[in-house]
């Protein structure tokens, strides 16, 4: 037998070795998959096991269903097919399996007693209910009987049987006289458990009534009553009734007393059981005189005071909710002055199954694995049943695809049509539990559950949401992308859940945009647009204030609102939260309220709220409406309400030991009602001086009582509080001082635990100064180890701390703490469980290593240690691991050591570890953790991460050297998380805000790390995503935009580019030659009026002049030589002359216009004018390339000169 549980235990390690179990697939309650899953019935309503029927009724069995496709129902009656349609009375309601058994036409209730069960069925499995065990009620007849008169002495105890007819379900009995008076009951005379009556002495008195036991049934609700009984009491002397009294009833006879029997139970002791959960009912009944009292005890421990209740004047014990630390011996004492008597009951507690782990539906995707878990308690232990369909599984199982192993059931690579409910039976001697549970094999693409292309509007800065329900087997993986760009949103400011949520942490403006979720499986893609809009909060600026007006005026309040223009807000007003009706006399603008012939009805708090459809925000101010202005014009002035005056006369009545009534008289208002006082104190024995809050009034109170605490000498004083602010306190009170009392409060914080492996430090939050209630404050410490059965050890100190010493290692005590003074003890703590100190842990993890190691992740494994050997309470295993070395030539890593630290109590723990560096060589190593201290290290375990994709470059530069290109620059990855391959390069042009165009991708050796663009025009502006390969594929993106053109002031190139414009286009240009045109022919005109009434200029002296004040003014042009005639004179009309001068005049069309004639034509004398020898002209002639002027000659216009000479 022990061979083949270990065998058994070792099969399920191995099995748990070689399999991923899969998250089950939890169905959404979403109306269109419902109706499109394919489900195995479940069963949702159901009568009670125990199921006793009122025999004047039809009686009605319910069984319950869903599933789909809809679920056919069949029954069992004591094990055997219920053939429904064979008895006319048993009809089945449509839709269910419930039924229906009617006896209009006869028949008998009795004849359908018996144990029933539904079975509800569909294509996909059978589901079970309960067995119900069908009983019809029963209120048998009191037998006849004739009772004789009861004879007893005088002092003697007496029960008086009841024996009630059995029922179903047991009848409820109570005495009482045949005349239907209830019989008085007390601590002499009371009915037992049993339904007897007990007299623990019997009185003279006892005989004047009769006694009448009566039984009354629930289901008839019928009440049956037994023949009364008669008393005859024999006394020794004569009975007077008129000597009856309560303190003395046997009237001044002599009686002889006894001591203390137990009329029940009988004997020394007895024993009781009881089930978990259900109530516990001990008795103890005594007979004797005087009459004896009875007292309660639990051997080895308390009562626990939280469920223990006494009834019948402590002769019933009732212990609500049992557990099994109630298990133990109970005492109960009976005693008198004449002694005492105790009767032991030994209570054993056993449990019908409960659950522990029930076993729930489980939804799988074809080729996942799973598991079924069944795991029941009771006393004694239940035995674990599986079936499938309502028959039981064979063990081992002809499916290899699924294996029992005892309270669980494996499920590997599950197929489409491998769906069934399975059902769990636990049971004992005391009950079982039925649990149904199916499994069901799903496949459905992925699909979205919530409405398409939602809008959200959130304000800005807070906290948002946004949901994509979703749903598909296998389950999908949900990825979230932004405008649809770039990689998933997960780190960072966004955070993904996994049913779909994604969280963005804090709202910004740049967050807004169209959110894409996208759920991806092995058998499809679905995906949901989100759009996102960032508000502006709405919130108001200007809030109204505090007004007062005089009756008659006007009032006004402002609400100034600012909000995001895209909303729209309302603006409501309330007065005293309440709503605001507009008037004549009230109404509103945009931005306030108008009050008009203020009266004292508008007295009170005004509130403006504005709202916008996703927040809102509110402001109030009170207004105060002042009397009508008198002919005193101190009194007519309108004053602002202001602080109320502090109150005065503080007075001190009606001392008692912990309350005291303080009285005052309240000061002036100042225009606003006084809305509450506040009263503070001062004590002189803990901290004097400091003033401290007692408690607040309303504002109509000046008189009251004071709640004090004991030992403590007060003085008290008052403020009045108005909507303005609060007054100055008042004049302190005479002081009152209170008498010392035990301490009431319960000391905090209990705690018990170690600093050393062989202490335990108990600890608490000592009283506060006000609760110490009288001098001489210590704390009574009492500690036992649990579950030793040991007694009480106990100190007393002035501290907040015992330590207790010489203990063993981390082993739990029972603590409880107590606070005491001079008037005595406080009540006691609750007790805490506390631990001794820990010691290092002794053992290390043995057999560590890794699986399925991946690029970032390995699995890990290892066999744990024994639980004794952690020496302290187990935290974690602890697993330290390093980055030995990269895979990648040369490249440096940093070896600082990491943990994590995983906690399983499992036979065969395991953990994931995560974010590894790919291509990278790991060492790691475990040890076991406590509290305090780390265990020895495990064997340590080298392995290597796969090549992943890698890290994005390390910078990522561009750079603009001239108008048609771009130079771009970047450095490989910090990480290459592998052997790099290359580069990739995308880009696409950007159009203002918006991206066009076909996107082009570049690749590069390893080795380059620069490329230049050209452009096709210079303001071209490109988007770059620039990422490293490896065989693994592409890393992360490095994205980058070219700047523009216009903010590209500084190349790297030295070489200045200046844009290329016609001057003679330019507007300032035109208007600039217009101007010196007007001047000239002003000159000329002044030249032309002084030459024909005789200048000073003889001739063309002015113009010569003229001219040469122009040619001063170009003195920095070149000058062209004179050319010479060979006969040694000079020629002034050489092939240049009909170059103009350089600054001339030029036209509209940017040519320059030469004139018609050389300056030499406006003189009068020849060349004696000039006194240069003819040498003006050519000396100043500026060069011009000749086939330009010739170019000129044909659209040259007449100069301003020549237009003058002709007039002159």
């Amino acid at each position: 037998m022990l061979g083949q549980g270990r065998h058994a235990a070792l099969a399920l390690v191995s099995l748990l070795l070689s399999w991923r179990e899969a998250t089950p697939i939890e169905v959404p309650r979403d109306a269109r998959i419902q109706q499109e899953l394919k489900q195995p019935p479940t069963l949702v309503r159901q009568s009670v096991k125990d199921y006793i029927v009122d025999p004047r009724d039809n009686i009605i069995i319910e069984c319950e269903a869903k599933g789909n496709p809809v679920p056919t129902f069949s029954w069992r009656k004591n094990r055997k097919f219920f053939n429904i349609a064979k008895d006319p009375r048993v009809t089945m309601r449509k839709g269910s399996g419930t039924l229906e058994i009617g006896f209009r036409s006869g028949g008998r209730p009795e004849d359908y007693e018996g144990e029933y069960q539904c079975f509800a069925k569909n294509d996909l499995g059978t589901a079970l209910s309960n067995k119900i065990l069908l009983r019809v009620s029963k209120a048998p007849l009191w037998p006849k009987e004739v009772l004789e008169p009861v004879v007893v002495t005088e002092g003697s105890p007496l029960v008086l049987l009841c024996n009630p007819p059995p029922g179903l379900p047991p009848p409820f009995t109570f005495w009482m006289t045949s005349g239907m008076s209830p019989i008085r009951q007390d601590k002499r005379v009371s009915m037992g458990l049993n339904g007897d009556m007990y007299f623990s002495n019997v009185i003279a008195r006892d005989a004047d009534t009769d006694y009448s036991c009566n039984a009354r049934f629930p289901f008839t609700h019928t009440i049956q009553q037994k023949n009364p009984f008669t008393l005859k009491v024999h006394t020794k002397e004569p009975y007077n009734d008129t000597s009856y009294n309560a303190t003395d009833p046997f009237g001044g006879r002599k009686v002889a007393e006894s001591t203390p029997t137990f009329l029940s139970p009988s004997g020394s002791q007895s024993s009781k059981m009881v089930l978990r959960d259900e109530h516990l009912l001990l008795e103890c009944i005594a007979a004797g005189l005087p009459t004896p009292t009875i007292k309660w005890f639990k051997k080895g421990g308390d009562l626990p005071g939280h469920k223990v209740k006494f009834e019948k004047f402590n002769k019933t014990l009732k212990m609500v909710s049992v557990s099994e630390e109630d298990d133990g011996e109970y005492v109960c004492m009976a005693n008198n002055h004449l002694g005492s008597i105790r009767h032991s009951i030994f209570v054993h507690v056993k449990a019908a199954p409960y659950w522990l782990d029930k076993p729930t539906d489980l939804v799988l995707a074809p080729d996942e694995n799973g598991r079924l878990v069944c795991r029941a308690n009771g006393n004694p232990k239940p035995e674990i049943k599986w079936l499938m369909n309502g028959e039981p599984l064979e063990n081992p199982s002809p499916n290899p695809s699924r294996q029992v192993l005892g309270d669980t059931i494996i499920f590997r690579s599950v197929q489409m049509g491998g769906s069934a409910v399975y059902q769990c039976n636990a049971s004992n001697e005391h009950g079982y539990l039925l649990a149904n549970a199916f499994v069901s094999v799903l496949d459905m693409p992925p699909r979205m559950l919530g409405a398409k292309k939602q809008l959200i509007k959130v304000i800005e800065n807070n906290r948002t949401f946004l949901d994509c329900p979703f749903f598909g087997s296998p389950l999908p993986e949900l990825r979230w992308f932004k405008n649809g760009q770039g990689s998933g949103l997960d780190g960072g400011q966004y955070r993904a859940y996994i049913n779909g949520t994604l969280e963005i942490k804090k709202a910004r403006a740049e967050d807004e945009g169209t959110y894409t979720c996208v759920a991806s499986s092995i058998l499809g893609m679905a995906e949901n647009q989100v759009s996102l809009e960032v508000k502006e909060r709405t919130r108001i600026v200007g809030a109204p204030e505090h007004k007062s007006a005089i009756r008659g005026s006007t009032a006004r309040f402002t609400c100034k609102v600012k909000s995001d223009p895209s909303l729209p807000v309302t603006v409501t007003w309330t007065k005293d939260d309440k709503p605001l009706y507009l008037g004549w006399r009230l109404k509103k603008d945009e931005e306030s309220l108008t009050i008009s012939n203020v009266n004292e009805g508008d007295e009170g708090t005004y509130a403006c709220t504005v709202k916008s459809e996703i927040d809102q925000d509110s402001a109030s101010a009170r207004l105060t409406v002042l009397e009508e202005a008198s002919l005193n014009p101190s009194v007519s002035s309108a004053l602002p309400p202001d602080r109320p005056d502090p109150p005065m006369d503080l007075d001190l009545s009606d001392p008692a030991a912990r309350s005291v009534r303080l009285t005052w008289i309240p000061g002036n208002d100042h225009r606003s009602p006084i809305t509450e006082f506040l009263v503070q104190f001062e004590e002189d024995r803990w901290e004097p001086g400091r003033w401290q809050n007692l408690s607040t009034y309303p504002g109509d109170f000046n008189s009251v009582i004071l709640q004090l605490a004991p030992f403590v000498n007060y003085q008290f004083r008052v403020i009045a509080i108005n909507t303005v602010g609060q007054s100055q306190p008042s004049r302190p009170s005479p002081r009152y001082k209170t008498s010392g009392a035990a301490p009431d409060a319960i000391p905090r914080g209990v705690r018990g635990w170690g600093s050393e492996k062989d202490n335990m430090e108990i600890s608490w939050e000592p009283l506060l100064d006000l609760e110490r209630n009288g001098p001489n404050l210590r704390y009574s410490v009492w500690w036992r180890r649990k579950d030793a059965g040991e007694e009480w050890s106990n100190v007393t100190t002035e501290g907040s701390k015992h330590v207790v010493h010489n203990t063993d290692t981390y082993v739990p005590y029972e603590v409880k703490v107590q606070a005491r003074n001079e008037f005595g003890p406080g009540p006691e703590s609750n007790q805490v469980i506390g631990y001794s100190g820990e010691d290092v842990p002794t053992d290390a993890p043995t057999d560590l290593r890794v699986s399925k190691v991946g690029s970032t992740k390995a699995n890990i494994h290892w066999k744990p240690v024994d639980p004794a050997s952690v020496r302290g309470e187990f935290k974690e295993y602890k697993l330290y691991y390093w980055r030995e070395s990269s895979l990648v030539p040369g490249l440096l890593v940093s070896k600082e050591k990491r943990t994590k630290g995983v906690y399983s109590t499992a036979s065969e723990p395991s953990g994931i570890l995560s974010d590894l560096v790919p291509y990278s060589r790991y060492q790691m190593f475990m040890v076991v953790a406590n509290g305090r201290f780390e265990g020895p290290p495990s064997n340590t375990v080298e392995f290597t991460t796969k090549e992943g994709v890698p890290d994005a470059p390390r910078f990522f530069r561009i750079n603009r050297r001239s108008f048609d290109s771009i130079y771009l620059e970047w450095d490989k990855p910090l990480e290459p998380n592998g052997i790099l391959i290359g580069y990739q390069l995308k880009y696409r042009i950007v159009n203002g805000s918006r991206v066009g165009g076909r996107t082009q991708l570049e690749t590069f050796f390893p080795n380059v790390t620069d490329f230049t663009l050209r452009l096709p025009d210079r303001s071209t502006r490109y988007n770059f995503f620039l990422s490293a390969l490896t065989q693994i594929g592409a890393g992360e993106v490095f994205a980058e935009e070219s700047p523009p053109f216009a903010n590209q002031e500084n190349f790297t190139d030295t070489t200045a580019y200046i844009d290329q414009v016609d001057i003679a286009t330019q507007g300032w240009f035109i208007g600039l030659m217009c101007a010196i045109a007007l001047i000239i022919l002003i000159l000329l005109i002044v030249c032309f009026i002084k030459r024909s009434r005789g200048g000073k200029y003889p001739g063309g002296g002015f113009v010569a002049g003229f001219a040469e004040y122009l040619v001063r003014d170009k003195k920095d042009l070149p000058l062209d030589p004179v050319d010479q005639k060979e006969d040694g004179s000079f020629d002034y009309h050489s092939d240049e002359d009909n170059k103009p001068l350089q600054g001339s005049q030029t036209s509209l069309d940017g040519n320059v216009k030469e004139s018609d004639d050389s300056l030499v034509d406006y003189g009068e004398g020849g060349d004696g004018q000039f006194n240069e020898d003819g040498s003006f002209i050519g000396q100043y002639t500026v060069k011009k390339d000749k086939d330009e002027t010739e170019g000129n000659e044909s659209s040259e216009a007449t100069s301003p000169v020549n237009a003058i000479y002709s007039l002159a």
